[in-house]
């Protein structure tokens, strides 16, 4: 993936494919390196589906209602960007499969500067929003810019204590849904003085299932992130774990054993985080860490042998998924085919409804 600006079409087919339904991050980046690009992509999903034995035509939105979609977004002064985009965040390209395009308002030129990411206790307690709004502030007069996801408790601490000097909020839902609906202020001064960032549409209203999404962003935008508060099974240790999966610092504030808004936090603490007690705890546990660059790898990862997967293939990989994830190497060993073979059959696989890649190299039989 060549680091590039896309023309407007360009853009427009890029979100066209990455709207369409079965295809996640995965499934869109290898159709990308197969094809070239999201037209011709696009042009050739449906026999892709048919081949792998969908039962129902592909869903694509068409140019017009993505069309729609920019221009929604554009009306609220906000823009999408590509993960190929020169102020798409070099941090959040660098994870794997990261979100194939981001709606951005306000303030785009935060996205490239180091950044921590600060979750917590949404119920925090008074010392925990002590201590969110002093590491916030005193990290951002280091020079970092404060991530977060404009939760109440620690979120908001965060958000407002880091205002002046730069903070990033990543939303749910749509970039123009508020969320909760009492930080309507907090959200006019982030898209006025700070960045709000959103990998859905305009007007979508978030569910459950989209918070660990929108948690991953935020790790993913982070050199490090920091845990202030959070209770076992918590969004906060999910944000966590993807900053682990990423490759990146994570640090957590101690709190009392007999608060169960501690327990995630002390609990990571016992897991190797570094134990943050003030703003230089932050600094020294980052020392040496800089931004990651751009990956351009020299050539294409995807052979155009592949171009064509032998339906005996497709049937090998269908027997062999279950519900549980496996490795793609794993179900490589057991077909007794090439990686990079079976991944592009993973791929049509997915497109009809039978497969669900996952990140960090894993698969499953869509239930």
């Amino acid at each position: 993936m060549k680091r590039r600006t896309l023309t407007g079409g360009e853009r427009t087919d890029w979100l066209r494919l990455s709207r369409t339904r079965g295809i996640g991050p995965i499934t869109f980046f290898h159709l990308i390196e197969r094809y070239g690009s999201a037209a011709a992509a696009l042009d050739d999903l449906p026999s892709l589906a048919k081949k792998a034995g969908a039962k129902a035509d592909i869903r694509t939105p068409s140019r017009d209602e993505a069309e729609r979609e920019i221009a929604a977004a554009e009306k609220l002064g906000a823009v999408h960007r590509a993960a190929c985009e020169p102020d798409y965040s070099t941090c959040l390209a660098a994870i794997d499969a990261p979100p194939p395009l981001i709606c951005l308002r306000g303030r785009r030129d935060l996205l490239n500067r180091p950044a921590i990411a600060m979750v917590g206790a949404r119920d925090a307690s008074a010392a925990g929003r002590r201590m969110a709004r002093d590491l916030a502030k005193e990290l951002a007069e280091a020079g970092y810019v404060i991530v977060s996801g404009m939760a109440r408790g620690v979120d908001g601490e965060a958000h407002a204590a880091a205002m002046e000097t730069g903070t990033v909020a990543v939303l749910a839902g749509g970039i123009d849904m508020i969320y909760p609906p009492q930080h309507e202020q907090l959200y006019g001064m982030l898209a006025e003085r700070g960045c709000l960032v959103s990998e859905a549409p305009p007007g979508y209203v978030a569910q459950a299932r989209d918070f660990p999404k929108r948690n991953r962003i935020i790790s993913g935008l982070s050199l490090g992130t920091v845990v202030v508060e959070a209770a076992e099974k918590s969004g906060s240790l999910i944000t966590a774990r993807f900053a682990l999966e990423q490759g990146r610092e994570v640090m957590a504030v101690p709190g009392s054993p007999l608060d169960p808004r501690c327990r995630g936090a002390n609990r990571l603490i016992k897991q190797g985080a570094a134990l943050i007690e003030s703003a230089d705890d932050v600094l020294n546990a980052m020392a040496g860490i800089s931004p990651p660059t751009f990956d351009e790898p020299g050539g294409d990862r995807f052979d155009q042998r592949d171009a064509d997967v032998p339906a005996a293939l497709l049937r090998a990989v269908a027997e062999a998924l279950s519900p549980t994830p496996m490795p793609v190497s794993e179900i490589a060993r057991v077909v007794d085919a090439p990686h990079r073979l079976v991944a592009a059959a993973l791929a049509e696989l997915e497109l009809a409804g039978t497969a669900v890649t996952h990140v960090g190299g894993t698969a499953s039989r869509a239930v």
